[in-house]
């Protein structure tokens, strides 16, 4: 489990609202989130491994259930969002970007200068939220996501982690 300490939250946020570290005991309603929002969802093994691995994993807790988590990498002053997922009943209500805005912060309090993402063209929700965030395009990966007719390719995109100074 990680051991990073979460950042100080936006003022914004509702107060139902929590962020906490996930465990393993939470890897059974992450699954309930991550099997109803992808046709090609991640196995528990891999959330698992992620967890044994010491990546910041996080939670976004409304009202004592999970709607959502996180989960980011970071090593060699960079950082890479692997896994950001808020329950399909929860979406557009500015969870995904109070999970993406945490994770940011992460990173910049681990010292990473850039932080990158993968996201199917097909979403364009998560384009629009990641742009409007500070992300920019920087390349595609060629058939990297499978797909229901075969596979899709993803949009690679990155951000400068600034100093806040």
């Amino acid at each position: 489990m990680s051991t990073t300490s979460l950042p100080s939250v936006e003022p914004s946020a509702p107060a139902s609202t929590t962020l906490r570290a996930m465990r393993e005991s939470d890897l059974d309603a992450v699954m309930a989130i991550e099997l109803s929002a992808y046709p090609f969802p991640w196995s528990v093994g891999i959330f698992r491994d992620c967890l044994t691995a010491g990546y910041p994993s996080w939670l976004l807790i409304q009202d004592d259930s999970v709607i959502g988590y996180g989960i980011i990498s970071i090593a060699a002053r960079e950082a890479h969002i692997l896994n950001i997922c808020i329950s399909p009943a929860a979406q557009t209500q500015g969870h995904g970007r109070r999970l993406l805005r945490a994770l940011v912060r992460i990173a910049r309090v681990q010292n990473a200068e850039r932080i990158f993402l993968e996201v199917r063209p097909s979403n364009p929700r998560a384009i629009a939220l990641y742009f409007d965030e500070g992300f920019n395009e920087i390349g595609r990966r060629p058939r990297y996501y499978p797909a229901n007719m075969g596979r899709e390719d993803a949009i690679v995109m990155a951000m400068e982690l600034l100093s806040d100074a």
